[in-house]
């Protein structure tokens, strides 16, 4: 039992004097304050840059909403030149389309005389054989006028006659007068004077018509 007590009282007088404890404490202590002086000093380096970080943060700020306005400007110049490109296109197709309407205006005077013609010879006069001369010239009108509608509606003209009782429209048709006229609607057609044309979809000569209207 002494033996005992006494090998207890010389293990905790090695380690109390044990010189690696000793050492360790001094160098835990060092470490503590190393550490608590590193961020104290990490601390005045940012106290002393923020000045700059303020600066450079502003410099990155204005160039930033330059590049914004720089990439804005560039995106409303593609989008100009866009519509630009569209817009050049199309009056080069409108220029291809509608380049002959001047000719087109006045190639319609003679389509208008040619028809006249065929219509002004009587029909006994033409399907009897009394006069076959007659007959011959008539036929050669009709396939002249023929032959013109065929040019014509090569080149996207084509004869705009509105029927007896079609809804006036003011788009296609010229109204020369008004009447009150039986059996028809107000704002009808009553009677086509001269027919119309148009090229490509687009009115070129509107149809000279008169207009029903209520009595």
């Amino acid at each position: 039992m002494a033996s005992w007590c006494v090998r207890a009282v010389r293990q905790s007088y090695y380690v109390a004097a044990s010189p690696s404890l000793i050492r360790a404490s001094p160098r835990l202590l060092c470490t503590a304050a190393h550490q608590k002086s590193g961020q104290g000093s990490e601390e005045d380096q940012k106290a002393e840059q923020s000045p700059a970080e303020k600066a450079l943060a502003e410099e990155k700020g204005q160039l930033e909403e330059q590049l914004k306005e720089v990439t804005d400007k560039y995106t409303r110049s593609l989008a100009d030149m866009e519509n630009l490109r569209t817009r050049s296109q199309k009056m080069v197709e409108d220029a291809k389309k509608y380049g002959i309407q001047g000719f087109c205006k006045d190639l319609l005077e003679v389509a208008d005389i040619l028809e006249k013609a065929t219509e002004s010879v009587p029909k006994e006069e033409v399907t009897s054989q009394k006069n076959p001369h007659l007959k011959n010239l008539y036929d050669g009108l009709v396939m002249t006028e023929t032959q013109v509608q065929k040019v014509f509606a090569k080149h996207g003209l084509f004869k705009l006659n509105p029927d007896r009782g079609q809804k006036f429209d003011p788009y296609e048709h010229e109204a020369l007068f008004h009447a009150p006229v039986e059996g028809k609607e107000p704002g009808t057609v009553a009677i086509v004077t001269k027919v119309g044309y148009k090229l490509h979809g687009r009115t070129l000569r509107p149809a000279l018509v008169g207009v029903a209207k209520a009595p």
